[in-house]
């Protein structure tokens, strides 16, 4: 549910340029990551972010390499309903819940998301997403959208993927965005189980008193609203953090 892909800054923009180097270490230390190929996402400049910061990247729709990954990327952009579609015909959703239920980490970007969520609703139509966490992604209420630009975060205390950029800006273009969170679940009596850790923008849109969610950390699954790729050095850390993580 964000802007046609065109509203993105171009691959060569300056956000980009300032992205840290490869970390050091022989191919063996390279995490294998998979960016989910289903023709919806900033797909190129994701791929060369997470080189940058040491993972070994391959971009494709096999359902078997996205399985067995040591970690999974699903971008997205444009609508929520459309992006749905795109996972169903090759079977995304299948492979993410795969992964999930055996603690095997997947990064949801922008729409990639918001998908994760029970539903999204746009232009009154209401789409069902992967159910992963409760809640409905709908349109921002603010005067004007999108809501495209930079923008500081409250990072959830002990967030593992916000370390280090804490009070960094980082990069939105979006119309629709979860409002609310609701845990769906609550094992508080296992010593095992950690909530899930939510970021909050710090504001709203411009003219909006509502915050959206702008990241989520729950277990194996992590999201963004933002777009780490298009971020600078807070992003190009963001991602870092989650692959040292892998």
């Amino acid at each position: 549910m964000t802007p046609a892909p065109g509203l993105l800054p171009d691959d060569g923009a300056a956000a980009e340029l300032n992205a840290r180097p490869v970390a050091p270490g022989g191919p063996a230390a390279r995490p294998r990551v998979v960016v989910l190929d289903y023709g919806f996402g900033n797909v190129r400049s994701a791929v060369r972010a997470l080189e940058r910061v040491g993972a070994d990247v391959e971009l494709t729709a096999d359902r078997h390499a996205a399985t067995e990954a040591d970690g999974l990327v699903v971008p997205g952009v444009g609508a929520f309903a459309a992006c749905m579609e795109g996972l169903r015909a090759v079977r995304g959703d299948q492979v993410v819940d795969r992964r999930l239920a055996g603690g095997r980490p997947v990064l949801g970007v922008c729409v990639g998301m918001q998908v994760m969520f029970d539903a999204g609703v746009e232009h009154g139509v209401r789409a069902d997403g992967l159910g992963e966490w409760r809640g409905v992604v709908d349109r921002l209420e603010a005067p004007v959208v999108p809501h495209m630009g930079w923008s500081g975060v409250e990072a959830a205390t002990g967030s593992t993927l916000f370390a280090g950029v804490e009070q960094e800006r980082f990069y939105f273009v979006h119309s629709y965005a979860a409002q609310e969170f609701t845990q769906g679940h609550d094992d508080s009596a296992d010593p095992r189980y950690t909530p899930p850790r939510v970021t909050w923008s710090s504001h709203g849109p411009a003219g909006a008193a509502a915050r959206f969610v702008a990241a989520v950390e729950d277990g194996p699954l992590s999201a963004t609203q933002f777009h780490p790729e298009k971020s600078g050095d807070a992003g190009a850390t963001l991602l870092e953090n989650w692959v040292r993580s892998l």
